[in-house]
């Protein structure tokens, strides 16, 4: 039974320990972290912009300066922790991880995350920057 928890258990020790490692090395000074190269070439924000910085404030607890950097990572880690739980249950039980994602649904993820982008970079969007 231990055996089938290795690999969900490894996944949650990876993800806690960069969590860690974020919520101990502030993103917000720089030279800690490379620059988002869009971000360096363009000035535009793309979808991930903030991410780090929203995890750093996450990690603290901080749930509002999470969000004002970026909602929709906000957004992934609580499905993470959902789909993460719903993994380890399966597991437990022996049966195998399922996640079917079908067009639509990958479609749908990837046109919010389209709309987030271009609003965040229009003058109406600048409350969504990092």
């Amino acid at each position: 039974m231990w055996r089938r928890l290795a690999t969900p258990a490894g996944t949650l020790a990876a993800v806690v320990g960069a969590f860690a490692y974020v919520g101990a090395v502030d993103p917000n000074h720089p030279g800690h972290y490379p620059v988002c190269p869009l971000y360096r070439f363009t000035g535009l924000y793309c979808p991930g912009c903030g991410g780090l910085r929203s995890a750093h404030a996450f990690v603290h607890g901080d749930l509002v300066a999470a969000l004002h950097d970026n909602a929709p990572a906000v957004a992934g880690y609580l499905l993470f922790a959902a789909l993460w739980m719903v993994w380890a249950a399966r597991a437990w039980r022996g049966r195998p991880a399922q996640l079917r994602l079908g067009s639509a649904q990958m479609w749908a993820v990837g046109a919010l995350l389209l709309v987030f982008t271009v609003v965040r970079n229009l003058p109406f969007g600048a409350w969504l920057h990092p």
